[in-house]
């Protein structure tokens, strides 16, 4: 399946640190978290030169949520957001919920207590609403996805893994359509996608490529447990341990394609979700798919002494499934020390974690190092950016092309743009009636 180049048309550095949409980075490292503000009146985004992080926050009041707990409720409300994707082309995907948790210190009688369904203090005896928004970073200009109507008791679809993918008529420049995408857990051969045309979600199956790139044939499912990725006019879906399958979420139907990890990196089933394993030790932290330079491109690093790092480009014809190149291999533990990085903080037997890679520069990588960012350039063989204490290092690159700032997100419907709920700095904040909900098909 041959994968298409993709164009770097970016420019410009920055003299200062924070910018504004009308001189920004060509990239971001946008952090994940992004709060509701009970207090803002539109989206608020905070663009920074990387190695620094940008971050957003949108209007609570644009938030789907249920009423409040009384104030005799042991239970207090909770409204998380996440950037979950990255068009490629600038645009964002963001999920908020809104959850229930318990009040430190609430009691509760035994049979209230037995009867929650919790993941930490977190109450799950009612599912909570899910808003899904696209983000033009630049502009602030939102739109409010539709939501997706399933019986709850059936099948709850939060879409944190889901993907975003835009298509220009011209083949380049501002999109005229976009689609949100994902594949059904353990299931790659059902898709869930909304695409901006039709403005509905629906279920829909995926054939096998024709191309021999597709599973193996065996009991194993993938688990997608990175960002879905969106390069060559595809989205790809991401299993660290494994391997990242491929689809156009605007075909129909999609044809799905899968490539395996480079032939040793591959882990046993279960492999990221071990309970012997803690979470911030889990294999995902430290490997990673991204693209860079066009090229979709994975990033390892060892466990052990002296903690390898090694780089891979998937090969651009990669008619056997099987073309990732190594193109840099170095071992930290000898570079830290050959080079006289005394200040990094290194502890014995902990190894460098993967942040992510430079969608502009294939040798630049991001690692963390207990709560360090580190930039290295692998061909260079040295560290090139400060060690910044982050506190929270999870992000994903947004590439800033320069016609972002003057395009709108494609309206919903082909024909009707009125039914699409946008909101944006520029044509002032609107409010537009909750649309009737479509039914997914189980």
């Amino acid at each position: 399946m041959p994968l298409l180049r993709l164009s770097a048309a970016v420019s410009g550095g920055l003299r200062r640190s924070f910018t504004t949409a009308a001189s920004h980075p060509p990239w971001s490292m946008m952090t994940r978290l992004a709060p509701a503000d009970p207090g803002a009146q539109s989206a608020y985004v905070r663009l920074a030169q990387p190695p620094r992080a940008s971050d957003l926050c949108v209007p609570m009041h644009l938030v789907k949520t249920a009423p409040l707990p009384g104030p005799s409720s042991n239970l207090a409300q909770h409204v998380v957001g996440e950037v979950c994707a990255s068009s490629g082309d600038g645009l964002l995907f963001l999920l908020f919920s809104d959850l229930r948790f318990v009040k430190e210190g609430a009691r509760e009688h035994w049979a209230e207590a037995f009867a929650r369904r919790r993941i930490g203090r977190y109450d799950l005896t009612r599912f909570p609403d899910i808003t899904r928004f696209v983000l033009n970073p630049l502009t602030r200009q939102l739109s409010r996805l539709p939501d997706i109507a399933c019986n709850p008791a059936e099948k709850m679809v939060f879409g944190r893994f889901m993907g975003l993918l835009t298509q220009a008529d011209r083949g380049h420049g501002p999109p005229d359509r976009f689609a949100v995408a994902v594949p059904e857990e353990g299931n790659l051969n059902l898709m869930l996608r909304f695409l901006s045309e039709r403005d509905e979600w629906e279920n829909v199956v995926v054939s096998p490529s024709p191309s021999p790139c597709q599973p193996p044939s065996s009991a194993r499912q993938m688990v997608v447990n990175q960002e879905t990725l969106s390069f060559g006019g595809r989205l790809w879906f991401v299993d660290v341990t494994w391997g990242v399958a491929s689809a156009d979420p605007f075909c129909d139907p999609p044809e799905l394609s899968f490539t395996e990890l480079p032939r040793g990196s591959v882990l046993p089933d279960g492999a990221q979700h071990s309970k012997d394993v803690p979470w911030n030790q889990a294999p995902g932290r430290f490997r990673r798919v991204g693209v860079s330079e066009g090229r979709l491109r994975y990033v390892e690093v060892s466990r052990k002494e002296p903690f390898v790092l090694s780089s891979f480009v998937l090969d651009d014809d990669d008619e056997e499934c099987t073309g990732w190149t190594l193109e840099h291999r170095l071992a930290l533990t000898r570079l830290w020390a050959d080079r006289g990085y005394p200040w990094l903080p290194l502890k014995e037997g902990r190894a460098p974690q993967v942040g992510l890679l430079d969608p502009l520069n294939s040798t630049v990588v991001y690692l963390t190092v207990d709560q360090h960012l580190i930039v290295l350039d692998m061909n260079m063989k040295e560290v090139i950016g400060p060690s910044l204490y982050t506190g929270n290092s999870d992000s994903i690159p947004c590439v800033l092309p320069p016609w972002l700032g003057s395009s709108r997100i494609p309206s919903a419907g082909k024909k009707d743009t009125a039914k699409n709920k946008t909101y944006g700095r520029r044509s002032g904040l609107l409010r537009h009636p909750i649309e009737e909900t479509k039914v997914c098909q189980n």
